[in-house]
């Protein structure tokens, strides 16, 4: 048994050695990596100060010819700001006008429909018989039991949109039109 873990020994060893050759010439492909790293870390720290020179930071450095060149690009950043700025509130003004169109015209055509339904219709529709209006009233009699609106309407000769469409009835073409 000993030969078999002196034969092991060996073995790691030689491995081992192996290994550490490896370790010490990197290889080709890590030698890339290394240089893509330090030249990306580079590039970050340049970024970095640049957007710290951007936002007015560090700035004790810079030649004169730098700094003019810093507040033009400035500037014209500025300037796409304040015109996307000002097209965004333009869009939404018209946007709300439209809505507000829109909203007058609701509130408008409420409004008539509210005058039309507070106006009493006259009971006689031209072109109707008097025997299509006898039983109009006598269909909205039965339907309006117990609330008295039918013996009024009769009497006043005049029933409103609001109680003909209430009932469903088709006492006057006006009354069809508005349920």
């Amino acid at each position: 048994m000993s030969r078999y873990r002196v034969s092991q020994v060996i073995e790691r060893h030689s491995q081992h050695s192996q290994n550490l050759e490896k370790q010490e010439a990197p290889s080709l492909e890590l030698q890339l990596e290394n240089s893509t790293f330090a030249s990306l870390s580079k590039e970050i720290a340049q970024q970095t100060q640049r957007l710290r020179q951007l936002r007015g930071e560090e700035l004790q450095g810079l030649r004169i010819e730098e700094l003019i060149e810093l507040e033009e690009l400035l500037e014209a950043g500025l300037c796409g700001v304040v015109e996307e700025k000002g097209e965004r509130l333009q869009s939404e003004i018209c946007e709300l006008q439209r809505k507000g169109d829109l909203l007058r015209e609701e509130n408008e055509r409420l409004r008539k429909e509210m005058e039309n339904v507070s106006e009493p219709q006259p009971l006689l529709q031209q072109g109707q018989s008097s025997e299509s209006i006898t039983t109009n009233i006598c269909s909205l009699s039965d339907l309006d039991q117990g609330h008295g609106n039918s013996d009024t309407s009769l009497k006043l000769g005049y029933v409103t949109i609001a109680q003909l469409s209430k009932y469903g009835t088709n006492a006057g073409e006006r009354g069809k039109k508005n349920k």
